[in-house]
């Protein structure tokens, strides 16, 4: 069961549709749906992507924020996953049903993920453990791809993260604009968007975010991920649809 999240470990191209027709093999423009709530009138754009990306819970699904989902990432380490799998209905949701494929962004690392601890030794001990080969076998029964990330990644982004999310012009990550966490753990969602967006392969599709509120869990470097999506905006590399209720200077993104 372990193998079925050791396969493809990155998020290139013909690797996030598997061969499956409900997944375009070269998507024109990719929606990547957020949390936020007030995402605003969006869900007839959204469902009409060619890939539609979707996080945990995926707040919204079904309503205002669309009927279709192509891939859904779930957080595959700490509380959130071990409340998942405590949930006998778990795979029952609606938007695990209608996924096409899943992707586990947290990787445990080679050793952990082939010896894993056991899950009663996990759950007694305190601090937060990984979960991937337990949501990999949960998983299985619906028959749909599983990804996971590279561990590498999410390294990367730590250190971008770190940095404030803006590499120096020599391609070395500046150090003056973070004022927090010298490691702050990437959202799934930075880490998501920052693979579609340096994919070679995607560089002519059009990437559409919503419901990025850039808030929440204090341990995410919200205001550097912030200035990483304004920045990729400037550039035209992707559109920012931000959720209602954000500020004025934040609002104007949208439309830039």
């Amino acid at each position: 069961m372990i193998r079925s999240v050791t396969g493809p470990t990155t998020l290139w191209g013909a690797a996030l549709h598997a061969g499956r027709p409900d997944i375009a093999a070269s998507p024109r423009r990719i929606a990547v749906v957020g949390n936020a709530q007030g995402l605003g009138p969006h869900a007839r754009a959204i469902d009409a992507a060619d890939w539609v990306i979707r996080f945990n819970n995926a707040a919204g699904f079904g309503a205002e924020a669309g009927r279709r989902v192509t891939h859904l990432c779930l957080l595959n380490f700490g509380g959130q996953a071990a409340e998942w799998l405590a949930d006998p209905g778990f795979v029952r949701r609606p938007v695990l049903q209608a996924a096409g494929g899943f992707v586990l962004p947290i990787h445990p690392g080679a050793e952990a993920l082939a010896d894993p601890l056991p899950v009663e030794t996990r759950r007694r001990a305190p601090g937060d453990h990984d979960w991937t080969p337990e949501i990999a076998v949960a998983l299985a029964s619906l028959a749909r791809p599983v990804w996971l990330m590279p561990g590498e990644w999410e390294e990367d982004c730590r250190r971008l993260l770190a940095a404030g999310g803006a590499p120096a012009r020599d391609g070395a990550a500046s150090v003056d604009r973070h004022e927090g966490d010298a490691s702050p753990a990437p959202s799934s969602g930075f880490l998501v968007v920052r693979r579609l967006v340096e994919a070679p392969e995607l560089q002519d599709v059009a990437i559409d975010c919503y419901g990025f509120g850039f808030a929440g869990w204090e341990g995410h470097a919200w205001d550097a991920e912030r200035r990483w999506f304004e920045d990729r905006v400037a550039e035209e590399r992707l559109r920012l649809h931000v959720p209602d209720g954000a500020n004025a200077e934040a609002r104007c993104l949208e439309s830039a």
